[in-house]
């Protein structure tokens, strides 16, 4: 068995993606099947050692420079963000870039020049090329103004009361989408990579995949993706359009897993996606939903704190302010709960006077949109809070809060995080929250103590943090009293552990675990791709089957050796297929694999001399006997609290009904009257029953062909195929299956199996076949030289 440590040591570059994978019990079920530690290997090796050949695209709604003009010729002048330094880490001369350093980053977004003030001019510097997108400005004032920041971001940040609903915003949202997409028409070529950044281009990822279908694309949404409930707040073909819009995407990047859930939710709900640990199988391709929490350049916030200008300006802030020092920082929005920390500091200040005099609150607030009506009402409302606190409490010689409207430099920025003794951070709902990691980098002396409210995404991250509500006053108080009470020890061996996180996954390593994402989706789209069986293939098959001497053959029945019909007992086998499994089993074993009752099983095959799998591996009945065996792990009493829902949800479902079988329970809507109505209904229900079910209940929700089935983890057709192949020296092994549930079976089985998927759905699976038609002529085909 391969271990985890040999993965990271040998492959630094996703050392980082993997470890996150390994911990979670996913890595290395995906790559290290049984009997594939070889395969594992040469994938990790293909990983370490692949450099995509095209070029980066990033589209986002800004560019990352401003174009200014000197002289009649423009150039860019390139922010010095944590994002541009982190993609600039994928382009290098290093080993384990991702990119070519050759090509420069092209990169897609909005300019507030005019078309004609930027015409024949050259948007490039040394790394990037700029390629401007030109939004008219009433198409931009609904699209940017209106739908994202008057609709989408109260919505994404739990304000719903705020959120605007205006047609005339969605359709400048989609203007401007496909604005974004026209000129990345212009400058996308075959092999290039484009990564879509944020809730300001949802639409894009499917415009692309639409026109171009092979090349590789990313989405990252940086704010909070919302809740169901708040989701589908927009209007149906709203948020279908949103959904179907991010799903254009390969991988698709949240900052925490309660995002990744979130979406996942809106995806099955509003458009039917079902997932397995987070793939999304979208039939002809799968995309990867995961979290990838954004951070900071850690090496140059700790580097800056030895810097001459931060020294003096820690030193200013020591000297002037007094013995405890709180910091806090933020741009003026209702999300980053600025009242609220307020409010906390003043319940601080009633039920701790001995601190009167003794404590400077540094609140910064950066200004932001403040020519908005809603904007300037919370600045006004800051502005007096502050001064009823400074008046209530404040002496001359003393001001509790020294509060300020204005942006900071990086050196004050830094001398302020190392100086106080408290970073307080407050936000009401935030997607991650990079002021919280800022602090804890830049303190490189391991001291000072971090309040985070829970509802910022870092809370997933930084535990060691003193983590408050922030709409609980008392809770905020408590914890700045607790923070101040911190002994040193205590200091450092929380802001240890958060530095150690921060330093191991940066920036730099949040670029690289996404694009491993891609890259290893990619090896995952090899496994499960399609190759529909040619003459050429069926043939070899044939000839395989010849050349064998110990057979063993595997059958589902629904929708492989019978139709699929309405009436699910109206699906019988034919005559023909049922003399054609008789022949081939007078010399081979065969196996009927379904998850359908006993009784339906043993009607139609028990004058066949074959082995019978019933419900989906639960039972077993063998060749020549009379005997079913229950799988022996499994346990009863389990159905009564399950059936209830199932119950209610067919009432609810006009055609809809319940089927109890001896292991399992299965809620069938093939027969409803209004199918759209009824997919919707099993959407609703998978999802309650996953929320309902408990871990120790041991219970696996199975989406089948217009059926949702519940029964045992303990068993299924993978666990039963490999009872009957494992210790036998069987030289030919088929499967055939057209469902999900086959999918157990087809991974189960060695690697020198024969499995064969009907239908185009993703498989793992190594052959198709298009239809359950041809399954009959493809097993006359196969056994036709073969004597009785």
């Amino acid at each position: 068995m391969i271990c985890a440590g040999q993965l990271l040591n040998e492959f630094p570059r996703i050392k980082r993606a993997i470890t996150r994978y390994v911990f979670a019990g996913l890595f290395i079920p995906l790559l290290i099947k049984r009997g594939r530690n070889s395969d594992a290997l040469k994938t990790m090796k293909e990983l370490k050692n692949t450099k995509n050949s095209g070029r980066l695209i990033i589209v986002a709604y800004r560019l990352p420079f401003k174009i200014v003009r000197e002289d009649d010729q423009s150039h860019l002048v390139q922010n010095s963000g944590g994002l541009v330094s982190a993609v600039l880490s994928l382009v290098s001369d290093q080993e384990d870039s991702v990119f070519s350093s050759e090509e420069k980053i092209q990169w897609i977004g909005f300019s507030e020049n005019t078309k004609e003030e930027l015409e024949g001019q050259s948007l490039a510097n040394e790394s990037f090329q700029a390629h401007p997108v030109f939004i008219p400005d009433d198409v931009n004032e609904n699209y940017y103004e209106g739908f994202c920041n008057n609709l989408v971001w109260p919505l994404c940040h739990y304000f719903p009361s705020l959120a605007r609903f205006d047609d005339a915003y969605f359709e400048a949202y989609k203007t401007a989408n496909q604005l974004f997409f026209d000129k990345l028409d212009e400058v996308i070529q075959p092999g290039d990579v484009v990564w879509v950044q944020d809730y300001q281009l949802m639409l894009l990822p499917d415009l692309i995949r639409q026109k171009y279908p092979d090349n590789k694309i990313g989405f990252f949404f940086h704010i909070p993706f919302p809740s169901y409930e708040l989701f589908r707040m927009f209007p149906v073909k709203w948020r279908k359009a949103i959904v179907d819009g991010i799903l254009g995407a390969d991988v698709v990047g949240f900052h925490t897993n309660d995002y990744v859930e979130y979406f996942l939710k809106a995806a099955r709900l509003v458009s039917g996606y079902g997932n397995k640990l987070h793939y999304i199988n979208m039939s002809n391709r799968i995309v990867k939903v995961d979290s990838f929490p954004i951070s900071i350049d850690f090496q140059k916030f700790n580097e800056a704190y030895d810097e001459p200008e931060v020294i003096r300006a820690r030193e200013e802030a020591r000297e002037s302010l007094k013995e405890k020092i709180i910091f806090s920082v933020d741009r003026l929005d209702y999300s980053k709960g600025i009242l609220h920390r307020l409010q906390g500091f003043t319940r601080f200040l009633e039920q701790h006077p001995e601190w009167h005099e003794r404590v400077s609150f540094v609140m910064v607030v950066v200004p932001s949109r403040d020519t908005i009506e809603q904007y300037q009402h919370m600045k006004m409302e800051i502005d007096q809070t502050v001064g009823a606190i400074n008046a209530n409490y404040g002496n001359i010689y003393w001001q509790p809060i020294i509060y300020q409207y204005r942006s900071m430099t990086y050196h004050e920025l830094v001398g302020m995080y190392t100086a106080s003794d408290v970073a307080l951070i407050t936000p009401v709902r935030d997607g991650m929250n990079l002021v919280c990691k800022e602090y804890v980098a830049s303190r490189k002396d391991s001291q000072g103590v971090l309040i985070l409210s829970e509802m910022a995404g870092a809370a997933a991250e930084l535990g060691e943090a003193l983590i408050i509500n922030p709409l609980d006053n008392q809770g905020i108080a408590d914890a700045i009293s607790e923070a101040f009470a911190m002994i040193p020890e205590e200091q450092e061996k929380r802001m240890s552990a958060m530095r150690e996180r921060i330093r191991d996954y940066d920036v730099f390593a949040w670029t690289n675990d996404f694009f491993t994402q891609m890259l290893m989706l990619e090896q995952e789209h090899e496994r499960l791709k399609q190759v529909f069986l040619t003459n050429k293939g069926i043939d070899n098959i044939r000839k395989a089957y010849e050349a064998s001497s110990k057979r063993i053959l595997f059958f589902d029945y629904d929708g492989t050796l019978a139709p699929i019909v309405a009436d699910p007992s109206k699906a019988i086998v034919s005559e023909d297929v049922k003399k054609l499994i008789m022949e081939i089993a007078k010399r081979d074993t065969v196996v009927i694999i379904s998850g359908r009752d006993r009784r339906f099983l043993d009607t139609h095959f028990r004058d066949l001399p074959v082995h019978i799998i019933a419900e989906h591996g639960a039972l077993i009945k063998t060749k020549g006997s009379e005997e079913w065996t229950l799988n022996e792990s499994y346990e009863e009493n389990w159905k009564d609290s399950i059936k209830p829902i199932l119950n209610m949800y067919a009432k609810r479902c006009p055609g809809a009904f319940v089927e109890e079988k001896e292991t399992s329970l299965a809620w069938h809507y093939r027969t409803a009257d209004d199918k759209e109505y009824a997919s919707r209904r099993a959407q609703e229900l998978s999802w309650q029953l996953k929320n309902f079910i408990q871990p120790e209940l041991n219970l696996q929700i199975i989406d089948g062909n217009k059926v949702v089935e519940v029964k045992k983890t303990a068993f299924n057709k993978g666990t039963a195929a490999r009872s009957f192949v494992d210790g036998s020296d069987y030289d030919f092994i088929l499967a055939i299956g057209d469902d999900t549930t086959d999918e157990d079976m087809f991974e189960a089985l060695p690697d020198t199996s024969y499995t064969i998927k009907i239908g185009d759905d993703l498989s793992a699976a190594r052959n198709h076949i298009k239809n359950q038609e041809e399954v009959f002529h493809f097993l006359s085909f196969m056994v036709s030289t073969i004597p009785e």
